[in-house]
């Protein structure tokens, strides 16, 4: 496995926009993780460690894209006209022989295009009786014909390395004649929830405790992310146990990753545990919520330290942690689209900080009108019920001084970061 420097976080006293965060992870780091070749068929989500080069055109040959009749567009008359039919051409059976200039192919979808012919009517448009067929006015030369390699050029990158691969990417990888693919290996993290007040859920909940969720969050969106996952269980507050436990996970772990203990009380034993075994940063995101979060080196492994607040855990996931994370498994990483909803809400912030508001959507008042983004609950960072109501995130830029009812805003939906 890769060893990072120690200080390949080291973090600035001022606080980062969300923007020069993601800057920095792809200035810094690069893949940790070794390559493996898998069967196609197991190639979803997976990042791809090589580019894939097309051996083919595709399609390979000119073929028809329509059921209908093939002509030479020589031979079509401007006001149309009648042609004899002087054969049959099938997808799979190309034709063995080259018919007379004049006449026309009964052809269907997928069938290649014989030499020579240029255009297919579509068989809705023609007439066919007794051996001819007649043809329509206005034929446009080159219709209904998908051409040689329009799809794939022969040489050229079909899908680039760093790509997390999807459904059509291995269709595209099929279509070009793969078997298999050159992937990176899953990323292993181990997961760890702190704090002598976090239950593990179906144990009697002691006085003044609560159950464990953020392991349990923090855990599927690994998931989603393709990574191995080991559940390290929720350590006690004890700064030998939390410093053993991590220390040793770093030994076969490319990751580690807690929640809870990373400020800086007389509790919060995480920090020392990491430091002991190499360094820990406070990276000062202006994001709220999300803090506070800490990055470092734990053994020469990344280590992810989340905030205890179960909603903070999860902004802090898709807003820095997961592209960290993506980097480390060797995927590009680039800022995930947002799009215009309109408020239904107004909210106040105060400029200077990113905000993250849980919303769903509705449906727009009009035909063709942006959806409606209505508050999914209360704002507070521990109300997760608001977050699993929520489709996804407002986001409030640095300089908003927030929200009016009506106004158009940025819209983060779940979707581009929980995946």
């Amino acid at each position: 496995m890769t060893r990072l420097a120690d200080d390949c976080f080291a973090a600035d006293p001022v606080p980062l926009t969300v923007e020069a965060a993601l800057e920095r992870i792809r200035d810094r780091l690069q893949a940790v993780t070794g390559t493996e070749t898998v069967p196609l068929d197991a190639g979803l989500d997976r990042v791809l460690a090589e580019d894939v080069v097309s051996p083919i055109d595709v399609p390979p040959h000119d073929n028809a894209a329509v059921d209908g009749y093939a002509v030479r567009s020589a031979d079509l008359a401007p006001g149309g006209g009648e042609m004899a039919v002087a054969g049959r051409v099938a997808a799979g059976h190309p034709l063995d022989r080259t018919p007379s200039a004049g006449a026309a192919l009964r052809i269907f979808t997928g069938a290649p295009v014989p030499e020579g012919f240029d255009t297919v009517v579509m068989q809705e448009d023609c007439w066919e009786s007794d051996g001819r067929v007649r043809l329509p006015v206005g034929l446009r030369p080159g219709a209904n014909v998908r051409l040689r390699g329009e799809d794939v050029r022969r040489g050229a990158v079909s899908l680039a390395a760093g790509r997390r691969l999807g459904p059509g990417d291995l269709g595209l990888a099929a279509s070009i004649g793969r078997t298999a693919l050159t992937v990176r290996k899953r990323l292993r993290v181990a997961v760890a929830s702190t704090g002598d007040e976090v239950t593990e859920p179906g144990e009697d909940l002691r006085p003044g405790a609560v159950f464990d969720a953020n392991r349990h969050t923090v855990k599927a969106l690994l998931a989603r992310l393709g990574c191995a996952v080991t559940d390290l269980g929720i350590l006690e507050d004890d700064a030998g146990t939390i410093a053993r436990s991590l220390a040793a996970a770093a030994e076969d772990h490319d990751v580690v990753m807690t929640s809870g203990g990373v400020s800086t009380g007389e509790e919060d034993h995480v920090r020392a545990a990491v430091a002991a075994h190499g360094r820990i940063d406070a990276w000062r995101l202006s994001v709220k919520p999300g803090r506070p979060v800490a990055l470092g080196v734990i053994g020469g492994r990344a280590f992810i330290g989340l905030p205890g607040n179960p909603v903070a855990a999860v902004v802090a996931f898709v807003t820095l942690a997961r592209p960290v994370l993506l980097a480390l498994a060797g995927a590009r990483i680039a800022a995930p689209a947002r799009y215009p909803v309109t408020a239904g809400f107004s909210h106040a912030k105060k400029p200077g900080r990113r905000e993250f508001l849980r919303v769903r959507l509705e449906p727009g008042l009009e035909l063709g009108r942006p959806p409606v983004a209505v508050k999914a609950g209360p704002d507070g960072s521990g109300i997760l019920s608001a977050l699993a109501a929520a489709d996804g995130l407002i986001d409030l830029g640095e300089d908003s001084e927030g929200l009016a009812k009506g106004e158009t805003a940025a819209y983060l939906p779940f979707n581009e970061v929980m995946r």
